[in-house]
Formats: C-alpha cells, sequence, structure tokens
C-alpha cells in the first residue's frame, strides 16, 4: 500500500526494514516518514499548501485531503469490516495514517465514500495519499510566500 502512495505521489522512498512487520516496523515507517514529509514541506514556501484526492478503484471511492500547514490532526474513517487486510491488521492501516499525519505535523482527512471491497478501499486510500500529498507539496506558480493569509505557517 505504502508503494501505492509514494508511486502516485512522485515520492521517492526505498524501505528496508526487519522485526514486527504488523505493527512496529509500520510505525516507525509512518515516523520517519512523516519527518521526512515534515521537513520537506518546510523548504517548500511555495508550495500549495492543500491537497486533495478522490480516488476510484472498483466499487471503492475514498477522498483524502492535507493541509501541510504545521498543525497535525487525523480523521480516519475507512469502516473497515474486516480485522485483517492480506496480512496487515486494519486497525494498523488507520494508526500508520495517524502516526503519518502527526509526525509530518499535517492535517489528514481520509474518508470512505463507497466500497464493499476493504483491500480495494485501503487501496484507494493510498492511492489518494499519494495524489494529495503531490498536490500540497508542490510549487504554487502563483504564489511566491506562503500560503496563509497571516503570512506564516504552523
Amino acid at each position: 500500500m505504502l508503494h501505492q502512495a509514494c508511486f502516485h505521489g512522485l515520492l521517492g522512498l526505498d524501505v528496508k526494514a526487519r522485526g514486527d512487520l504488523s505493527h512496529h516496523v509500520a510505525e516507525d515507517i509512518a515516523i520517519a516518514l512523516g519527518r521526512a514529509l515534515a521537513e520537506a514541506a518546510a523548504s517548500r514556501p511555495g508550495r500549495r499548501r492543500y491537497g486533495w484526492a478522490a480516488v476510484p478503484m472498483d466499487e471503492a471511492l475514498v477522498l483524502v485531503a492535507v493541509d501541510t500547514g504545521g498543525r497535525p490532526y487525523a480523521s480516519v474513517d475507512l469502516r473497515f469490516s474486516r480485522e485483517m487486510i492480506e496480512d496487515t491488521a486494519a486497525e494498523d492501516i488507520v494508526h500508520f495514517l495517524e502516526t503519518l499525519a502527526f509526525n509530518a505535523g499535517f492535517s489528514l482527512h481520509a474518508v470512505r465514500l463507497a466500497g464493499r471491497n476493504d483491500h480495494h478501499v485501503a487501496e484507494a486510500c493510498f492511492k489518494a495519499l499519494g495524489l494529495a500529498l503531490r498536490q500540497a507539496l508542490e510549487p504554487d506558480p502563483a504564489r511566491s510566500g506562503v500560503a496563509s493569509t497571516k503570512g506564516v505557517i504552523g
């Protein structure tokens, strides 16, 4: 799933990890990736700041929106019906997204709009996450400073 986010977000990421892949390694990856995204956002004052994407995956439709403005928050409403999605606990997917948002200092909303297949919902979520991050972090050619009416982000 993380590969989907990185592919669609044009995020170069190479992960080599060992350990409890069902929880602790995923959490550690979310922490490290979140911190890297925070650093990337801080180095781009002319970025768009906001990004969102609605991604269909067969019968599933998931909306993800992010604000890279420096205030961490996560609202993840994917309503998985199964405890496991392939070899990953559904609660670990939610925890990954929350941990990523808090370590990145981003507001993140992920909402399941439709879907019967939990795998498709998760896949649509990570694709939408990548697209939303890509949009939020890309330069805004119409803006020279920060995307804030206060003149400062954070």
